[in-house]
C-alpha cells in the first residue's frame, strides 16, 4: 500500500516507461533494418559488419557505462572539449537530455543482440517465398515489407518481451551516471535503483521487497499483454 502511493516509486515507473516507449521502438527499428540489409545481401562485408554490430553487446554493461560516462563528461569527455574549443556551449548529456544519454548507451549496446535473433529468424524463411514474390512482380522493398517481416513476426515479438523486461530493471546505467550526474539521477532514478539503495543504504529490507514484488508484477503484466496484443493481430491477419 505504501508503495502505491509512494511519489518516487512512481516517479520511477513513469521514467522507465517513458524509456520503453521512446527507446525501444528505435532500438528494434535499427536492429531490424540492419537484419533486412544483411539478408538481402546487398552490404559488402557482411560477417565484419554483423560482427561489428554484435560487438558492443559482447561489452559487459558496466564498461560500456563507463566508457559512455567517460564521453558525456562535461569536464573530460571529448564532447565537452570539442565544445570548448569551438567556444560553445557544453552538451548536456548529463543534465537535461540524461534520459536520452542512457537511452543512447542501451541502443548501442543491444541493437547487435536483436538483430542477431531477427537475422537467424530471417535466414530460416524458405527461399520459394521470394521466388514467387519477384515473379509476381514484388520488388525487394514490398518483399521485405510483405513477406520477410511477417514471417519473422514471432522473432520480432520475442525481441519486444526482452526488450519490456529490461526497460523496466535499467539499473546499471543510473546507477554508474549518478556519480558523475548526482543532482539528476537521484535514488529513486529507476524503480530498480530505488529498491536497490531501500535495501542497501536505508536497510529498509521490508519495502524494497515490496517495491520489487511490485515491479515484477508491472513487468509479468505488460509482457502478457505485448503477447496477448500480438498473437491477436496474427489471429486477424
Amino acid at each position: 500500500v505504501d508503495a502505491l502511493s509512494d511519489p518516487a516509486f512512481l516517479s520511477g515507473l513513469v521514467r522507465v516507461a517513458l524509456f520503453l516507449v521512446v527507446q525501444v521502438p528505435i532500438m528494434l527499428g535499427v536492429a531490424l533494418v540492419i537484419a533486412l540489409l544483411l539478408d538481402s545481401g546487398v552490404l559488402y562485408a557482411q560477417r565484419f559488419i554483423r560482427l561489428a554490430v554484435f560487438l558492443p553487446y559482447a561489452v559487459p554493461g558496466v564498461v560500456a557505462t563507463l566508457m559512455w560516462g567517460y564521453l558525456y563528461g562535461p569536464d573530460f569527455g571529448p564532447f565537452a572539449q570539442v565544445a570548448n574549443a569551438l567556444s560553445l556551449p557544453r552538451p548536456p548529456f548529463l543534465s537535461s537530455w540524461m534520459l536520452g544519454s542512457i537511452m543512447n548507451i542501451v541502443t548501442w549496446s543491444f541493437v547487435g543482440y536483436n538483430m542477431i535473433i531477427m537475422f537467424a529468424a530471417l535466414r530460416g524463411i524458405p527461399s520459394e517465398l521470394y521466388e514467387a514474390a519477384r515473379m509476381d512482380g514484388a520488388s525487394e522493398l514490398r518483399i521485405a515489407w510483405s513477406v520477410k517481416i511477417p514471417a519473422i513476426r514471432s522473432a520480432i515479438l520475442l525481441t519486444l518481451i526482452f526488450s519490456v523486461i529490461g526497460s523496466f530493471q535499467l539499473f546499471n546505467e543510473p546507477q554508474l551516471l549518478r556519480t558523475l550526474a548526482p543532482s539528476v539521477i537521484d535514488t529513486a532514478y529507476t524503480p530498480n535503483l530505488y529498491a536497490y539503495n531501500l535495501a542497501f543504504t536505508n536497510q529498509n529490507v521490508n519495502y524494497s521487497a515490496a517495491v520489487a514484488f511490485l515491479l515484477a508484477l508491472v513487468i509479468a503484466v505488460l509482457s502478457y499483454v505485448v503477447q496477448l496484443s500480438a498473437q491477436r493481430k496474427e489471429r486477424r491477419s
